[in-house]
């Protein structure tokens, strides 16, 4: 959606160009309300069709009562119900004590896309989170880059400390 003249229109080309990559914002699909963002957004559990955030707002709330899963993927779970602060409708889960195959995403938060809405900053369209995918890149791909990155700063800087060696040099010959 996006603000046109006082009301908000849908835009549905926007829905697959959002990448992780992009500023966003998540919102509750049924009040609005902002409950998390880009920054905290750690990747997706397809299976459970949850992204998985480190971080949300104060506007979502932890229930205190604990559930147990007996079934699917939160078999074997103990997990507690998360819920928007404005509507108090279901937006997610946080895992307590999981089995091994979840157990890198115990205590994170993960907000069900179906009940998620993105705003995307840069082109201001609000869309379904169901319609764009939060997986990550391996970190090793992401260490590579870094790496080459660093090792072009470190050739530039040696070259400039030859290049300083060398104008010393020259300049104390001079003398």
């Amino acid at each position: 959606m996006e603000f046109d003249e006082s009301h908000m229109i849908q835009r549905t080309h926007a829905a697959k160009m959002a990448q992780h990559k992009q500023r966003m914002t998540l919102h509750c699909q049924q009040c609005h309300a902002v409950l998390g963002d880009s920054l905290g957004i750690c990747g997706e559990i397809e299976c459970m069709d949850s992204i998985v955030c480190i971080r949300v707002t104060n506007d979502v709330v932890i229930s205190d009562a604990m559930e147990s899963g007996h079934k699917g993927e939160m078999a074997s779970c103990i997990y507690s119900s998360l819920k928007c602060r404005g509507c108090r409708c279901a937006v997610g889960k946080v895992i307590h004590s999981a089995p091994w195959r979840l157990a890198t995403v115990r205590s994170m938060f993960l907000l069900h896309k179906a009940d998620i809405s993105c705003y995307i900053l840069n082109c201001s369209s609000m869309v379904t989170a169901s319609s764009l995918t939060f997986a990550l890149k391996p970190l090793r791909e992401s260490m590579n880059k870094v790496r080459q990155q660093f090792e072009a700063q470190l050739d530039q800087m040696s070259h400039m400390k030859s290049r300083l060696a060398d104008s010393s040099v020259s300049s104390e010959s001079v003398k």
